[in-house]
């Protein structure tokens, strides 16, 4: 039985499906003006983590996420670059595919993009208009959030203070258009020549942002869908503002369970281009040669929580995931001379970890104590592999366990060797021959030598065995 923490009602709530053993999901992209930052990373490999726990325990995600590709940020970056708006969208939109597949995000089910639906939005605009949802001033249409009973609850907000605080960032010529400064736009009027536009019954303009995200979901997904995630910074306005529109539209449910994630802190500070942190997944990848780090750091930390980036926590990611691909190699380096048959009650404590597991992850995903699961079995592996004797059937149901928990958080690839040198190859090899003749002073030489270079020898009773420091 899954829970679920719902924005909407601020509690748990049992996970229960529209279409049994079916899920129906939205997550809000980007908008393709930059590359990504780790803020963006984070919500992507956040709700790749539940799609797939989902997915783990037998649900067929139907996963749709979309690129805002017009924007007045892209349309910005635009001019400053000299170029279109298309070829803005289209190379950042490129970028993101490139940066999130080092850390293993999988593909959405549907990658919408807000251009490819603009015929769509003009239908759904026209229709709140005809509903008196929404009104066209000067070309600009906007939508009456005062109309749409409950509007702020998803974000918890107080309307009178809202509208205060909508009225205060509002020029003279805004004040004029709109009825209310708490009215947001659904369509926005083409502001000079040279900008992205399409033809409407209002004029030539372009989609607001909010009106963008309603239409693909209830598009690629349904009128009412399981869940709708993405980043706290858009509980308001953007999500607010999504619900009241597609309920006003369709008059049903929009979501039944709202998601958002936490934020990414920059050393203990709120990530921002002025104080000089804003972090690119872009540039980090340049920088860093084990993109799995940065996915074990950022998928297993509670999503709801707020992660602090910096070196030191990056370190112990590293640490963190050495220390499973060290376990793993260890108990694979024994399959080769396991005996036949399995031990019973070994197998029955892993039985119980995989319990734990999913204890954790069916308490809204709570991927720390997740972990902690997958740390028993990685020391449950470290301990069956010093045994002098290994059951063939218990070491591959525990490196099938640990490679099946940790691929919910989306990490892989466990017992891809890291690469060392020919040279370093031949001192292997050495070490071996030295052994082999009881020149243990030489093979101490040699293992010296080898941890100067970054690579650790162990002796076991099965042979020499290394890793990368």
């Amino acid at each position: 039985m899954i829970k679920v923490y719902n924005t909407l009602t601020r509690e748990k709530e049992i996970f229960k499906s529209i279409i049994p053993g079916k899920i129906n999901m939205y997550v809000c992209g980007p908008t393709v003006y930059n590359y990504i930052h780790i803020g963006n990373a984070r919500s992507s490999i956040a709700f790749d983590v539940v799609r797939r726990y989902f997915e783990y325990r037998g649900y067929q995600v139907n996963y749709v996420s979309n690129f805002t590709d017009v924007d007045d940020k892209i349309i910005q970056r635009a001019r400053e670059e000299g170029v279109d708006e298309m070829t803005i969208a289209n190379k950042y939109a490129n970028a993101f595919i490139e940066d999130t597949l080092p850390l293993n995000i999988q593909p959405a089910t549907v990658r919408a993009r807000a251009t490819e639906v603009i015929p769509d939005i003009i239908v759904f605009v026209q229709d709140l208009i005809d509903k008196g949802y929404a009104y066209e001033a000067k070309g600009d249409v906007y939508f009456r959030a005062k109309k749409f009973k409950g509007y702020g609850i998803l974000a918890h907000q107080d309307l009178n203070e809202m509208t205060e605080n909508a009225a205060g960032r509002l020029d003279d010529e805004e004040m004029t258009r709109k009825e209310d400064p708490i009215d947001f736009a659904v369509w926005k009027a083409t502001q000079a020549e040279d900008e992205i536009s399409w033809e409407s019954p209002w004029g030539n303009g372009r989609p607001g942002w909010h009106i963008e995200c309603s239409v693909m979901a209830q598009k690629y997904l349904s009128n009412t869908i399981d869940i709708h995630g993405g980043g706290i910074d858009l509980a308001f306005p953007h999500h607010t503002n999504e619900m009241a529109q597609s309920e006003a539209h369709t008059g049903q449910k929009f979501v039944n369970y709202w998601m958002h994630n936490g934020f990414v802190n920059v050393n203990n500070e709120k990530m921002s281009k002025s104080l000089g942190n804003f972090t690119t997944i872009h540039d980090m990848l340049k920088h860093y040669d084990d993109p799995m780090t940065i996915r074990l750091l950022l998928a297993t930390t509670q999503y709801r929580r707020p992660i602090n980036y910096s070196s030191d926590t990056l370190t112990q990611a590293r640490v963190a995931l050495d220390r499973i691909r060290t376990g793993y190699r260890n108990l694979l380096f024994r399959l080769n001379t396991a005996a036949v048959g399995k031990d019973a009650d070994l197998e029955v404590t892993i039985k119980k970890q995989i319990a734990v597991f999913e204890m954790a992850m069916d308490d809204d995903f709570n991927t720390p104590n997740a972990l902690a699961a997958v740390f028993e079995l990685v020391t449950l592996a470290n301990t069956y592999a010093d045994n002098k004797t290994v059951k063939v059937e218990t070491v591959q149901y525990l490196l099938d366990t640990i490679l099946l928990l940790l691929g919910v958080f989306g990490i892989t690839e466990l017992n891809d060797k890291p690469q060392i040198t020919d040279a370093q190859k031949q001192l292997l090899a050495a070490r071996v021959s030295a052994r082999a003749a009881h020149d243990f002073e030489l093979s101490d030489q040699i293992r010296q030598q080898l941890s100067e270079g970054g690579v650790i020898v162990e002796d076991t009773a099965q042979g020499q065995r290394w890793h990368q420091a």
